[in-house]
This record gives C-alpha cells, sequence and structure tokens, in this order.
C-alpha cells in the first residue's frame, strides 16, 4: 500500500489572462484601477435591486393586495431566492463562464426583469382593481390571481436570477484584480473590500432615498423604470473596463473533484494510513502535519486522507487507478475547505434573519407611525427609506474604519488587514441582538401610544437600523473576506457565493419562524403573534424580543466554530484555550 506520490504536485497556479486570452502584464491589467468599473456596475446593481427589494412589501400588500403575513413572505423568499441562487452563479464562473461572462449573461437577464416589473405596474390590466387593504382590512380587496399573478412572479424571478448570478462575481471579479500574494497584495485586497461595501452602501443609500421616493410619488412603475436605467449604467460600466480586467479561466466542474474525493474516501475506509513519514512519498496526505504542513486543515476530517492511498503497487504495465479511486492532495484539499467553512456559514444565518425584519415587518411599523419629518411638517419619510440611515452611516464610517481603525489595529495585532476576517464577523454577531432589542422596546411603546390614540414619530425605528448596519459593516464585509481568502484556487467565485447564501437561509428562516410562531401563538380561534393585518393587534415585539435570544446564542455557537476552525495545525487548541489571538495561519492566512 502507498500515497500517491502524483499528490504532492503542488495546486496549480493561478493563470490570468486578458480579454484576448493574452497572460495579464502587471502594469497594464488589474489593479484599482480596473477594480473601479467593477465597482461601477456593484453600485448601480444595488441600487436597482435595492429599490425593488426594499420596497417591495408596499406593492405587494397595497397593489397586488396580498395579505400582509403573504406579503412579507413573497419578499423574504423572492430576496432568499435572490441569495440562493448565487450558488449557481459561482459554480457557472469558476467551472465554465469565468467571472466577466457570467456577470454580462445575467446582467441582461436581471434587466428584461426589470422591464418585465416596471410594464406590469404600469398597465392597469396586469394588476388587481385599486383598494385600500387597511380600509378594508384585506377582505374587500381582489387579489392578485392567473395571468396577473403569473407575470409578476415571473418578472419578479428574472430579476432574483440575474441578481443572484451577478453578486458572487462582482465581488469575485474585483478581488481577482489583485494579486494578494505580491507585496502588500493582501492590504489591497482588504481595501478592496472595503471599498466595496462602501460602493454597496452609496447604491442602498441612494435607492432607499432617491428611488423610493420616486416610487411613492411617482408611481412604482416609474421607480421599477429607473432601476432598469440604473442596471443598464452597470451593465456598461463593466464593459468599460474590459481591456484592463485580469481573468482567471474556468477550471472545469468544482463539484466533480470534490465527489471523487468523498467516493475513494469511502472505497478505502477500511485502509489505514501509514504512521511513519518514511513508508510514504513526499506530498502524501496520510501523514498532513509532516507533508503539507501548510495547509490548516490536515488534521480534520482526516477520513478524507483515505482518498490519496494508493492500494496497488505501481509497475509499467500496470493500469492507473480511476480518479475516483485515487485522488490528489489538492483534490481533498479542496474538500476538506468547503467542509471546514460550513460552520462559519451556519452561524451567519440567524443574522441575516434580523435583516429581514428590518426590510418587512420594520417597514411595516413604521407605516403605522407619524412619518413626519418634523411636528407639523408637511415632507413625510417614506418608511422604505429609513433602511438607508445607516447606509448613510457607513459612507463615513467605512473611510474612517480603513483610514483610522485599520492602521491602529494592524500596529496593535500585527496583522496584514488590522483585523481579521472572523473578527469582524464575530463583532458583528455580537452586536447584532442589540438592534433586535431596541426594535422590540420601540414596538412596545408604539403598541402603548397607539392604545392612547397617539402616533410615535417614525424617527424612534432610526436606533435599530442604525445598530444594524455597524453590524452588518463587520459582518458582510468579514464574511466575503474570509470566503474568498479561504477559498482554493478554482473555488473564489463559489465560496464567496456562500455569503449570499447565508443571506437566502436566513430569509428562508424567517419565512418559517413567522409561519411557525403564528401556528404556535394562535389559540382559541385569536391569530398569533403575527396573524392580523394589523400590528396594533399583533404582538411584533414578543417576535423581535425571540430574534434577540436567537441572536445572543448564534453568537455563543459562533464562538466556538471559530476556536475549532482555528485549531492548530497539529489538532489542538492550544493557542485558543489560552486566550492568544493568532495574527496569522499557518498556512498564511489570517485567523481570528
Amino acid at each position: 500500500m502507498d500515497v500517491e506520490s502524483r499528490a504532492a504536485a503542488p495546486e496549480a497556479e493561478d493563470v490570468t489572462v486578458d480579454w484576448r486570452g493574452q497572460p495579464c502584464r502587471a502594469h497594464r491589467h488589474g489593479g484599482m484601477r480596473a477594480a473601479i468599473f467593477v465597482l461601477g456596475i456593484q453600485a448601480f446593481e444595488i441600487m436597482a435591486i435595492a429599490a425593488v427589494g426594499n420596497n417591495l412589501i408596499t406593492y405587494v400588500f397595497g397593489e397586488m393586495h396580498f395579505p400582509l403575513p403573504q406579503a412579507a413572505n413573497v419578499v423574504t423568499n423572492f430576496v432568499g431566492t435572490i441569495f440562493l441562487l448565487a450558488l449557481l452563479g459561482g459554480f457557472l464562473s469558476d467551472s465554465y463562464l469565468g467571472c466577466f461572462w457570467t456577470i454580462l449573461t445575467f446582467g441582461f437577464v436581471e434587466l428584461s426583469g426589470f422591464i418585465l416589473l416596471s410594464l406590469q405596474a404600469h398597465l392597469p390590466q396586469l394588476k388587481p382593481p385599486p383598494c385600500s387593504m387597511v380600509a378594508s382590512a384585506g377582505g374587500g380587496c381582489e387579489k392578485a390571481r392567473g395571468f396577473k399573478a403569473t407575470v409578476f412572479f415571473l418578472a419578479l424571478y428574472l430579476v432574483a436570477l440575474g441578481s443572484g448570478c451577478l453578486k458572487p462575481n462582482m465581488i469575485a471579479h474585483g478581488a481577482d484584480q489583485f494579486d494578494a500574494a505580491a507585496p502588500g497584495g493582501a492590504g489591497r485586497l482588504s481595501t478592496y473590500f472595503n471599498s466595496a461595501y462602501f460602493s454597496f452602501c452609496a447604491g442602498e443609500l441612494v435607492a432607499l432615498t432617491a428611488l423610493v421616493w420616486v416610487q411613492t410619488h411617482s408611481g412604482m412603475d416609474v421607480g421599477f423604470g429607473i432601476s432598469a436605467a440604473a442596471m443598464a449604467a452597470g451593465l456598461l460600466s463593466l464593459v468599460s473596463g474590459a481591456a484592463l480586467y485580469r481573468n482567471k479561466p474556468p477550471r472545469g466542474s468544482i463539484f466533480t473533484p470534490i465527489a471523487r474525493v468523498f467516493v475513494a474516501a469511502y472505497s478505502k475506509r477500511k485502509q489505514v494510513c501509514p504512521s511513519r513519514s518514511n513508508s510514504v512519498n513526499a506530498g502524501g496526505a496520510c501523514e498532513p502535519a509532516r507533508l503539507a504542513g501548510n495547509f490548516r486543515h490536515n488534521n480534520k476530517f482526516r477520513f478524507l486522507d483515505k482518498a490519496c492511498i494508493r492500494v496497488a503497487q505501481q509497475g509499467p504495465n500496470t493500469k492507473p487507478e480511476s480518479p475516483w479511486r485515487l485522488c490528489t492532495v489538492a483534490e481533498v484539499q479542496q474538500a476538506k475547505t468547503l467542509l471546514a467553512v460550513t460552520p462559519i456559514f451556519a452561524c451567519t444565518i440567524v443574522f441575516n434573519t434580523v435583516l429581514a425584519q428590518l426590510q418587512t415587518f420594520s417597514v411595516q411599523q413604521g407605516s403605522a407611525m407619524d412619518t413626519s419629518l418634523l411636528p407639523g411638517s408637511s415632507f413625510h419619510i417614506p418608511p422604505a427609506s429609513l433602511q438607508g440611515i445607516p447606509y448613510a452611516m457607513m459612507l463615513a464610517l467605512v473611510p474612517a474604519y480603513e483610514l483610522l481603525l485599520v492602521p491602529l489595529m494592524k500596529r496593535a495585532t500585527g496583522t496584514r488587514s488590522g483585523i481579521t476576517p472572523l473578527q469582524r464577523i464575530g463583532v458583528g454577531l455580537g452586536t447584532v441582538a442589540f438592534s433586535m432589542v431596541a426594535a422590540a422596546d420601540v414596538e412596545r411603546r408604539r403598541r402603548g401610544a397607539a392604545a392612547g390614540g397617539h402616533r410615535m414619530s417614525v424617527l424612534w425605528v432610526v436606533p435599530q437600523f442604525l445598530v444594524f448596519g455597524v453590524s452588518e459593516m463587520f459582518t458582510a464585509v468579514g464574511l466575503i473576506e474570509f470566503f474568498y481568502t479561504q477559498a482554493c484556487a478554482g473555488m473564489q467565485a463559489f465560496l464567496t457565493a456562500l455569503t449570499y447564501c447565508s443571506y437566502a437561509f436566513g430569509f428562508y428562516l424567517s419565512s418559517v419562524l413567522v409561519s411557525l410562531v403564528n401556528r404556535v401563538t394562535a389559540r382559541h380561534g385569536v391569530g398569533g403573534w403575527l396573524g392580523d393585518n394589523d400590528l396594533n393587534k399583533d404582538r411584533l415585539d414578543l417576535f423581535y424580543w425571540m430574534l434577540a435570544a436567537l441572536s445572543v446564542l448564534n453568537f455563543f455557537c459562533f464562538l466556538l466554530c471559530a476556536r475549532w476552525y482555528n485549531a492548530g495545525v497539529d489538532g489542538s487548541d492550544a493557542a485558543a484555550a489560552s486566550g492568544q489571538v493568532a495574527a496569522e495561519g499557518v498556512d498564511g492566512k489570517e485567523i481570528i
């Protein structure tokens, strides 16, 4: 029995080419001058999709006449589908199309969805007759059905398909413009991720202020039409930088090698790995601590190491073993990486469930309050625009973070990026519970005021958005940087897509929790906490308290998962146990 010797071959070097397929030149391709065009489509795309998604509940409830719980689920399912489809976009990019062509193709799919959505909102024959859901308590309004509902959902999910497949590739394509292995490359890459979040905040802010105002005062059809125009501008920005891009060619299906590892490991489950280094070839997977010491997860998932065991001795006339029975070390490391990041991914799901509430029930919460900017003022704040407040704050905080906090943390911790990705995630997950605490307290006060015939100012809901904005700045950027930097070659777009997949599961979990809470709390023919179309009769405050408790529990789960992820290459977690924070992982990638 031997270990596959070809496993010693190093992982193929990342090759980048220009738009003509020629090798890139460092002084002509890539860098921030190329990434700026990708940041452009990021800003325009998020502007377009945020203007639709963040105010969609108003359209579904007020014009399509879905009851409030169903309208909330339509929104969360739509947003969840966008983020789940990010996996498809990442897979197609890494395996077959490459980032640029995936963005361009699905950008036009998303544009067609916006155009159809605008037409559906503009033509009366594609909508139910106008009716006030609040005045009629939902009972006298005709709900969109049949062909009208079909056109609506077709447009909606064309947008979801396009946006979902774009999201991971925009991030990955921008990051591909930087060589992290070059001197100072890691710092420039971290700066890019902060710039990408700044671009995201700018797009969100414009969407939640100017575009939502247009939707409110000029109609949803005009608002959706502007989203289509913004998407077209984004595609123009992408194409404008084509000559400057560093493009990573696709490497074929990323799932097949991973599947081969599990099949090969299972077929050799009864084999025993050699225990002495002189009984295996250099580069074998069965003595990872010595033979592949620069890989962090060597001592995790050791059962997969058996995929590299060669059962039969090789000779001149010996037929090579099938790739489904004998794998390379690079393939085993790819499979281990995917398994290792899964617990970190799972710990961010509850965080995104909180985000779902801010895009649904918190908007309706604002609608039930006094939306005047000042007492007696004729200017009213569209409730959906409240979500723009944290993004306005982030436009100031992100540069301050990059220019002030990062240099300070570099000196304090000795890490290249100042604060490691897992530390950023931990800070965000640790503070998000306070957003739900603030939301629950405001809702309790709002219900009390409504019972006395008064309406609280809508500005009272600002704190819950502000706290979540700070949490998202840490969690979202940290998670994207974590997945991109931990990915093996050829998996960057797919692992980046896991960030958005976390959003998907968070929004789907929100739908499940809404339905489950209503079922559990309903009694004696009375609706549950969220079973009425009137928030004055619902108990949204108790639902928020439940999410705050879940967020605290989730934070402690994350601490355990991060401790396990950072276990030393020898399988120990002595450093973590002693309270030390490692600045660098054994494979050169920063850890918490």
